[in-house]
């Protein structure tokens, strides 16, 4: 027999089939009420007048058009259905007892797949939308909503939605439905607000989901109790998280900063989120500046001028700016047991902004809350510390060799001397070779290259050849290079080299 989620092809003319002198009203969408608490109507007139109920006027029946149902059911589904259930079809169609009433009436008679045909039944287009939802508000308080049927109404439910979606109804429609969803006890195991943003998304209707997420926060839809969502927050949060996922970092940061400056709440983990794509963001950013250095250095682009290097300055400043200001949200809102996630964002950016000091104040702020950084992250700082030529952080850093091992040292003093070497400090870069061969290690081949090269072009400049000359010799003397024969000039009492073989 087909699927529970395929019995829908014959559905739309059971009732008639059944009893073809009756003539069956089509109403249309739902009724509810703006708090949790559902209105029962016996008389359910679209043309009277909307009453008011306990001070609260109901809302006006708005089209929901229901599910497209694919599979198609052998032609003998109806025959095994039970008088019981066509029955049940007939009466709620004539709409003139609640639908709990009618069921109760018919429950010894109704197996549990005539019950989620029933379901199935008014949730196509022509029916009463808002039956569906009553009936299956019975089946909760009855306790007869399986896992199969509770999957069947979610999926039917987001059909709905989708439908409303594609029809360009309005965004307070939307929202009323995921109420009134809420309301019946329907609890997927998923987000339906997620589902909401997805498919708005998935539909090129990005504007609508944001107007979507910030109607959602404005009314408290949806909110867990301590805000406990996963990595992807709350509504804010996993908006943002779609426009990461597309690379839209920028956007994202931008989302979550405004929703939070119109006094509308975002989730603690939104901003956790977005400092993430502040990370990305300078990461990008990083790497362009980078592919452009490389096309200047061969001529393929001008080099940057006084006012572009200002543009790329301050775009990279307030980037570190948004970060810093949402990293303050989360400990203002998220308290001490977020401190640890924060300064470890907080890192990632100075690191990706190449801003040695700022990096290395989070490394202490994490060691000191017992969030231990990996070795690697020390590394990397020391580095970036190196060629920026920051003494005092250096020094810091360095003390921690004093306890590692030689293969240990031997990584951090190479990432000591690579820093030196892109920062063109090259006296610092000799003594640190210096240092690793008086430890028995030997630097690299290429690190060991830079560093003469770089040492070679400064004599031009200085004319100081006693630090290059002991370098040679200590190479030479460790066997990493041979004797080396130079030829120099004296002009003015300084030396000049010209070659080296």
């Amino acid at each position: 027999m087909g699927s529970i989620y395929g019995r829908a092809s014959f559905m739309s003319f059971v009732s008639v089939n059944r009893n073809p002198n009756c003539t069956i009203p089509k109403i249309y969408g739902l009724v509810s009420v703006n708090s949790c608490s559902r209105v029962s109507i016996t008389n359910r007139n679209p043309n009277r007048i909307i009453p008011k109920i306990d001070g609260i006027r109901l809302r006006k029946f708005r089209v929901c058009k229901g599910v497209e149902l694919d599979t198609v059911v052998t032609s003998d589904v109806e025959d095994e259905m039970s008088e019981g259930f066509f029955e049940a079809i007939e009466e709620l169609e004539r709409m003139t007892r609640e639908p709990s009433d009618v069921l109760e009436e018919l429950n010894s008679r109704l197996s549990a797949r005539e019950l989620q045909l029933v379901l199935v039944y008014f949730t196509q287009e022509g029916r009463d939308s808002w039956c569906a939802l009553e009936v299956f508000e019975w089946l909760k308080k009855e306790n007869r909503v399986d896992e199969e049927t509770m999957e069947l109404m979610v999926s039917l439910m987001c059909g709905w939605v989708k439908k409303l979606i594609e029809g360009k109804h309005e965004i307070e429609d939307v929202i009323d439905l995921v109420v009134d969803m809420e309301c019946v006890g329907l609890k997927p195991n998923f987000s339906m607000i997620e589902k909401v943003i997805s498919l708005y998304w998935d539909m090129g209707e990005k504007d609508a989901g944001v107007l979507f997420v910030k109607e959602v926060l404005r009314r408290g839809i949806g909110c867990e109790d301590g805000d406990k969502r996963g990595r992807k927050g709350g509504p804010t949060g996993y908006l943002a998280w779609k426009m990461m996922e597309e690379g839209s970092y920028r956007d994202a940061i931008k989302l979550v900063i405004e929703i939070k400056e119109s006094n509308l709440k975002p989730e603690v983990y939104s901003y956790l989120i977005a400092m993430t794509a502040v990370v990305k963001e300078l990461n990008e950013f990083s790497k362009a500046l980078r592919k452009l250095k490389s096309y200047t250095k061969t001529s393929l682009v001008s080099n940057l001028d006084a006012e572009d290097t200002h543009l790329t300055q301050n775009y990279q400043s307030t980037l570190l700016s948004d970060g810093v200001r949402l990293s303050n949200w989360v400990i203002e809102e998220g308290g001490p047991s977020f401190h640890g996630v924060v300064y470890e964002r907080l890192l990632a950016m100075y690191i990706c902004a190449g801003r040695g000091p700022e990096a290395e104040k989070q490394l202490w702020k994490m060691k000191l809350i017992g969030k231990e950084p990996d070795a690697n992250l020390y590394d990397i700082v020391l580095a970036i510390c190196a060629s920026q030529k920051e003494i005092k952080s250096i020094s810091r850093l360095l003390t921690r060799i004093e306890v590692t091992s030689l293969l240990n040292k031997k990584k951090t003093l190479t990432w000591l001397l690579r820093g030196y070497i892109k920062g063109s400090h090259y006296e610092e870069a000799a003594e640190t070779v210096f240092k690793m061969l008086d430890l028995g290690m030997y630097p690299e081949f290429l690190d060991r290259a830079a560093v003469l090269q770089g040492l070679r072009r400064r004599i031009n400049q200085s004319g100081n050849v006693e630090i290059y000359f002991k370098l040679c010799k200590q190479l030479s003397d460790a066997g990493l290079t041979g004797p080396c024969l130079i030829y120099m000039y004296i002009k003015k009492y300084k030396l000049w080299v010209i070659k080296m073989l």
